[in-house]
């Protein structure tokens, strides 16, 4: 579950990270949120995440356009039902795909845009209950570990976006980022990311870090 977890965790933040290089305004609007509720003095600590829901929309749109796992663990139909004119016998492995929900445009508007504004006042949540949304799956065959990645990505991804400013290497302009994805037991990225940041808090801040 440790594992499971801190794995696919790392590979939901370097998508973040990347879809907000490209984006430079959505870095700009989360600082200032950041700035506004947890100030320049600390970091951001997990009690704080209900208080920081551009955030949080940033880490729904990430999942919903980079769900680690594009399909969901495989289910079995208990008996024998009908589903969008399809008949699907007792007994049928059914596979879920995450990925082409989340890109749905019958669902979506602009599905391949990343906006994390799309998510501000609205209810979809990531814990199994809106289908629109599900990259921990749902049901009793949700993630086990769903509460730790989430926390995990959430405080991470928080705190990196407060405490560091992020740029591309000299001579890459945002348009050079590769996006393109492998599929194995998560779906990271193809190219690894290679970022350049400078801390953006007082110095006394970083003095732990290593």
């Amino acid at each position: 579950m440790i594992a499971g977890g801190t794995e696919s965790s790392a590979v939901t933040v370097e998508w973040a990270i990347s879809e907000i290089l490209r984006r430079p305004e959505i870095f700009e609007r989360a600082t200032q949120e950041l700035d506004q509720v947890i100030g320049q003095t600390r970091w951001v600590e997990e009690k704080d995440i209900p208080q920081l829901p551009y955030m949080a929309a940033i880490v729904k749109e990430t999942m919903r356009l980079h769900p680690v796992a594009p399909m969901l663990v495989p289910r079995q139909a208990r008996e024998s039902c009908t589903i969008a004119g399809f008949d699907v016998p007792v007994g049928t492995r059914i596979l879920v795909n995450v990925w082409t929900i989340g890109r749905d445009p019958k669902i979506w508007d602009s599905p391949d845009e990343f906006r994390p504004e799309r998510f501000l006042g609205s209810q979809i949540d990531v814990k199994g209950q809106d289908f629109e949304l599900l990259p921990f799956g749902s049901g009793r065959r949700m993630c086990p570990g769903y509460n730790l990645g989430l926390r995990v990505i959430q405080t991470s991804l928080a705190n990196l976006v407060h405490g560091f400013e992020w740029g591309l290497p000299e001579g890459m302009k945002k348009e050079d980022l590769n996006m393109e994805e492998i599929f194995g037991l998560s779906t990271p990225k193809k190219e690894p990311l290679v970022a350049v940041v400078k801390p953006r808090l007082p110095p006394q801040l970083y003095e732990h870090l290593h």
